[in-house]
């Protein structure tokens, strides 16, 4: 198999419909311009004695590092689906579930899975001269879950197939 690349790269967002299980379904958040990386840094642990001339180390926790960010092209469509997506978020926290994010690559059968708490409020965008307009959305990272067999939208299946259709009639020429 080749080598991945970012294009066809997804993000989606589902809640909870049983606490501490994966959703079943996901929304597509159309636009997403960048998806932030997640670290999964090794803290260390002394656990050298005294008698130990030389520090003695074990593996301990792995660190996110707590935040992760996204950054969506800035349109009212957009706005109009963060929206939805802090509301849904609320919604499922008042009831004690969950909101799941699925970062989908076309070509793999798995997909990486974050439980993160997005905003309340979406921030002014930076603003510069002839640029495109983002959003950028910092989400906190509750837990994050790696990679798990992916869930896709009907939308989204919809949409990979007439692309790849698309893809093998231009190759027919």
């Amino acid at each position: 198999m080749a080598d991945l690349t970012t294009l066809g790269v997804t993000i989606h967002y589902g809640v909870e419909t049983k606490a501490g299980s994966k959703p079943t379904t996901f929304t597509w958040l159309k636009r997403c311009n960048a998806i932030g990386g997640i670290s999964l840094d090794t803290e260390q642990i002394d656990v050298s004695a005294l008698e130990d001339y030389i520090t003695q180390y074990a593996s301990g926790r792995q660190d996110t590092g707590g935040t992760w960010e996204l950054t969506f092209n800035l349109s009212a469509d957009v706005i109009t689906a963060i929206k939805k997506l802090f509301s849904d978020a609320k919604t499922g926290k008042a009831t004690g579930l969950r909101t799941w994010f699925e970062v989908v690559f076309p070509d793999l059968s798995d997909a990486f899975f974050i439980v993160a708490e997005p905003g309340r409020e979406i921030p002014l965008p930076e603003i510069g001269q002839n640029e495109a307009a983002t959003i950028p959305l910092t989400l906190i990272i509750n837990e994050y879950k790696g990679l798990d067999t992916k869930v896709v939208s009907e939308e989204l299946a919809q949409t990979l197939n007439e692309a790849k259709a698309a893809a093998a009639n231009m190759n027919t020429f």
